[in-house]
């Protein structure tokens, strides 16, 4: 993808700050659509497949999540995988994500997918350089058999500069309710940024294809990052909206007199929201 780069330390400034009122009626304008998108697919059986990529704290995570909190997780799965076992690492590097993609009517999220090898596994010496360029060969080959096969892929790459990545690891260490967010292999990124940057790169030149290429959203302000990408999403996507029957809702029956038994059989769980207003 030439001309796209990261953000460099002494690149541009911050982009504007989207305003929460704004933000939110626009997210709620796009979720609404992402509705419809779900039940065309659902309708048609369309597979779509969506890797979401990027650097640490990028916003990759908050992006799916808005993405995904307004649909049927019947429909929408999120691939979020852990690192391979023991058996898992003896399988053909696809294997265990070819588990999870989508059948007819479904839409899968991948939170991080195969390109785990050419992105952290490469940096951090996780995988072979034989098992690096093996897989900078196959995986354009992979993508093409899944596009030929009719699924409709879509690659993310979220951007974010070395001090902006700093300080949302810092805000982390600071809230207890993120903590778990910041993992070793997060804090020792932070000392191969340049490796990154460079495994990057090499990626976007193997794998940025015609059939299958790479999109990249600029997250250094993550409100406008996860409106970009969504938007960008469903302009790719030739979805309508699908009638949906009438809704009739039943006349509910004479009752019969069943005793329904003692409610003190029954063991409750203590009222805490009553303790609240006597605080």
């Amino acid at each position: 993808m030439a001309g796209v780069t990261e953000v460099p330390m002494d690149g541009p400034a911050r982009p504007f700050k989207l305003p929460r009122v704004l933000y939110e009626r626009e997210l709620a304008r796009l979720q609404a659509e992402l509705v419809k998108l779900q039940e065309w697919v659902r309708t048609e059986g369309v597979r779509v497949v969506i890797v979401f990529e990027g650097r640490d704290a990028a916003g990759k995570g908050s992006t799916i999540r808005r993405f995904a909190e307004r649909l049927n997780p019947r429909v929408v799965r999120i691939a979020a995988l852990p690192k391979p076992d023991e058996r898992e690492r003896t399988e053909w590097y696809f294997q265990r994500y070819i588990a999870h993609l989508p059948a007819g009517g479904e839409i899968v999220l991948f939170d991080r997918s195969w390109y785990n090898r050419a992105g952290v596994e490469k940096v951090m010496g996780y995988c072979t350089p034989e098992e690096y360029t093996r897989f900078l060969q196959q995986c354009p080959v992979f993508e093409r058999l899944l596009v030929d096969d009719g699924i409709l892929l879509r690659k993310y790459w979220f951007s974010v500069s070395m001090e902006e990545q700093e300080r949302r690891f810092r805000a982390r260490k600071n809230d207890p309710m993120r903590q778990w967010k910041l993992s070793p292999t997060d804090l020792e990124s932070m000392a191969h940024w340049d490796d990154y940057s460079r495994a990057k790169d090499d990626m976007l030149v193997h794998t940025d294809t015609a059939e299958s290429p790479w999109f990249v959203v600029e997250s250094e302000r993550k409100r406008n990052g996860r409106i970009n990408m969504i938007a960008h999403l469903l302009s790719t996507i030739p979805y309508r909206e699908v009638r949906r029957p009438e809704i009739v809702f039943p006349e509910r029956p004479e009752t019969t007199g069943y005793p329904r038994p003692d409610r003190a059989l029954q063991t409750y769980v203590p009222d805490h929201a009553a303790t609240l207003l006597d605080d």
